[in-house]
């Protein structure tokens, strides 16, 4: 069982690749038989043998690494099973700090990101240039993190970013002499400067969905709130609001996902440091620079625990929109 949990040569490594790509042209042998299997056949059979290349992938690709993930977080480095990995992650100011920047980012970014979502999609909504400023929204998710992480980066560099010029500029009109200071460096409000890319990447995103969702609510809602006298921000609070709440739900609980599973942005603009890091940036960090496998899996274990109830939330959300439809 150890070969197959924690190979250590490439040779073992290279035979287990064998052996899974033997399994996989196996498992396609077996479903083109079943094209062919006469029509008497029991209807489970084809539905195990269209199944199996998928679940093997999913065996192969999550299960394993997952099992290898929690067997590791209870490791110390000589390979000793402890607890320590957890007390560290619970009990260290390093990583308390850690955990306060994790629960900032998913109480910020999903709320910011959709506020400012909805707003533009309400105001564009059916206007003449509601096309040209859709995409000028969305253009940010076309950019990878990492391109937005440098492109931020050189907007709050303290000597020729954009906003140091501003806030340099600003404080000339006032007659004060000063320096932009250094932005991505005051811990704590760093942290904000780094939500502020995330929102800008994902705002985008909200935007489209939630404009799609106002332009499903029937017309003769609208039409009998105008009616009743409802317009302006009362048709905004009474009824779009309420009436695209399934897609709301849905935006706030995948950008929360989104913002839970944070690295390229920390990684590129502060790589952590100034007590910028969150538990994604964080278990990479002690996997791969400190060589601490034990403790980067706790991490990593934690942050699985801590997204499972969100990604559960979220699929009861789109069941329960679905059977509103």
């Amino acid at each position: 069982m150890d070969f197959f949990l924690h190979p250590d040569t490439t040779a073992q490594k290279l035979l287990l690749m064998v052996i899974a790509v033997a399994l996989f042209a196996a498992v396609v042998g077996l479903v083109l038989g079943v094209l062919s299997l006469p029509k008497k056949t029991p209807k489970w059979v084809p539905v195990v043998a269209f199944l199996a290349p998928a679940l093997i992938a999913m065996c192969f690709g999550l299960v394993y690494p997952a099992l290898v993930t929690i067997r590791d977080s209870f490791l110390d480095k000589q390979g000793n099973a402890t607890l320590a990995n957890y007390v560290t992650a619970f009990t260290q100011s390093q990583f308390l700090i850690v955990m306060r920047n994790t629960v900032l980012w998913v109480a910020l970014v999903p709320v910011l990101s959709t506020a400012v979502g909805l707003i533009y999609a309400a105001l564009v909504d059916r206007t003449r240039f509601e096309k040209a400023a859709k995409i000028l929204m969305f253009m940010p998710m076309a950019i990878s993190m990492v391109g937005a992480s440098i492109i931020w980066k050189f907007v709050y560099d303290n000597k020729v970013g954009l906003i140091s010029r501003m806030y340099v500029n600003v404080a000339h009109l006032f007659g004060v002499e000063t320096t932009a200071p250094q932005w991505l460096m005051n811990a704590p409000y760093n942290n904000i400067f780094l939500i502020v890319v995330m929102v800008w990447i994902q705002a985008g995103f909200a935007m489209t969905v939630l404009s799609a969702a106002i332009k499903a609510i029937p017309d003769d809602i609208v039409e009998a709130a105008k009616l009743d006298g409802v317009s302006g921000m009362g048709m905004f609070l009474q009824i779009t609001v309420p009436m695209i709440r399934p897609s709301l739900v849905v935006v706030l609980t995948t950008i929360a996902m989104t913002s839970l599973k944070a690295f390229d942005v920390v990684r590129t603009m502060t790589a952590g440091n100034y007590d910028t890091s969150v538990i994604a940036n964080e278990f990479y960090t002690q996997s791969f620079k400190y060589q601490n496998r034990g403790l980067g899996a706790a991490l990593a274990v934690l942050l699985f625990v801590i997204i499972i109830p969100v990604i559960v939330y979220n699929a009861r959300q789109l069941r329960r929109s679905e059977d509103v439809r």
